[in-house]
């Protein structure tokens, strides 16, 4: 193993440390730092490229097509090498129907722009994609007076929990500055697409502030069917975050053997905002339900927490309930959409019974 690979895999021990247990250590500025840049570039960009393909994937499934445009004017807010930006490039290379893409890229480390800028322009020619590319080194909080255009798809990925991170009324602040960002800057039939980490701080901070954003009057497209507030955040213990198999490069799998990380799927949390009501009930109707666990398999049963209507309730099937009709049970996965017939409501939690029927809707 070379040199550089363990040069590499130390600079990426190095950055998931300040991204996890040493949060509170983390400059304002990290990817100023040339080991922290190139771990974040060789490492976590190719994960984030892909996150970004989950909510993208939901927006495409609606009837009203709000991503079906001649042109999409793209906004990566802190965008760091513009890995979300090019997640949204390499979606869209793979659609049949393929709109010009207008990018801006913002950021406050010149650094950050100019690997963004190479990146989208190695992306571009290997694509073949129409798309452009306009750069913005300003901090975040002077987007709204920089920017002169409203934009069909904002992105802000592992940015919100940087925010105000050191200042004791963050979720408010981060909360007044978003809903301040998005009412001047996102198009009245745009979205907002946000991923954070899949830690149980940053993923209920985001929850908060998903709520406090629907009581400036955003809407929640997606991952929730439900519009009320989060039911995840009744119970301190538990959070919403996404798991996702995922076959790594060579370059990663090396590093993960160095320093005993493992990336064999992405976890994240991700929330899709709009100004309109558009919604993923819209396409799955108001009585399906997002699985939020993994499976709770245990003598005689098998379980998981699901999301829907009545909020968050653990979701049981014994085995010997286990027929035709709802044998799909057993292969449900974190992150999938599922409806019931005759689902046996008994308060605390739903039933899978031996009537009960099973469809996995979306996967």
């Amino acid at each position: 193993m070379s040199d550089r690979v363990k040069s590499l895999a130390a600079n990426v021990a190095r950055l998931s440390r300040l991204l996890t247990r040493e949060r509170n250590a983390m400059p304002q500025a990290y990817l100023q730092d040339v080991g922290l840049r190139e771990a974040y570039s060789a490492y976590f960009l190719p994960v984030n490229i892909r996150k970004i393909r989950v909510p993208l994937q939901e927006l495409a499934l609606h009837p009203n097509e709000p991503l079906s445009k001649e042109r999409l004017r793209i906004l990566d807010i802190g965008s760091g090498p513009g890995s979300a930006m090019l997640g949204v490039m390499e979606f869209f290379s793979e659609r049949e129907s393929k709109p010009r893409l207008e990018c801006t890229a913002l950021d406050q480390v010149a650094e950050n722009l100019r690997a963004a800028n190479d990146f989208f322009v190695s992306f571009q020619d290997r694509l073949g994609l129409d798309a452009t590319l306009h750069i913005v080194q300003a901090d975040i909080k002077d987007a709204e007076r920089l920017l002169h255009e409203r934009f069909d798809v904002i992105l802000l990925s592992n940015v919100l929990n940087e925010l105000f991170s050191r200042h004791q009324e963050r979720i408010v602040k981060r909360a007044a500055l978003l809903a301040s960002l998005l009412n001047k800057l996102l198009a009245d039939d745009g979205s907002c697409i946000i991923i954070e980490p899949a830690l149980r701080e940053t993923s209920r901070e985001m929850l908060v502030v998903r709520d406090e954003l629907m009581s400036h009057g955003f809407h929640v497209y997606s991952p929730c069917l439900e519009g009320g507030k989060c039911p995840a955040l009744e119970n301190p213990k538990d959070w919403c975050h996404e798991d996702l198999a995922w076959d790594p490069p060579e370059l990663i799998q090396e590093i993960d053997k160095l320093i005993g990380l493992r990336k064999d799927s992405l976890k994240f949390s991700y929330l899709v905002l709009r100004k309109d009501a558009l919604s993923l009930s819209d396409v799955f109707g108001h009585n399906a339900f997002r699985v939020v666990s993994e499976p709770i398999v245990s003598k005689g049963k098998m379980e998981f927490f699901i999301c829907g209507p009545g909020g968050r309730r653990m979701c049981t099937r014994l085995d010997k309930d286990r027929t035709t009709f709802n044998q799909a049970f057993e292969n449900l996965n974190r992150g999938d959409v599922v409806k019931f017939d005759h689902l046996i409501d008994e308060g605390k939690r739903f039933k899978v019974g031996k009537e009960t029927v099973v469809a996995d809707i979306m996967v």
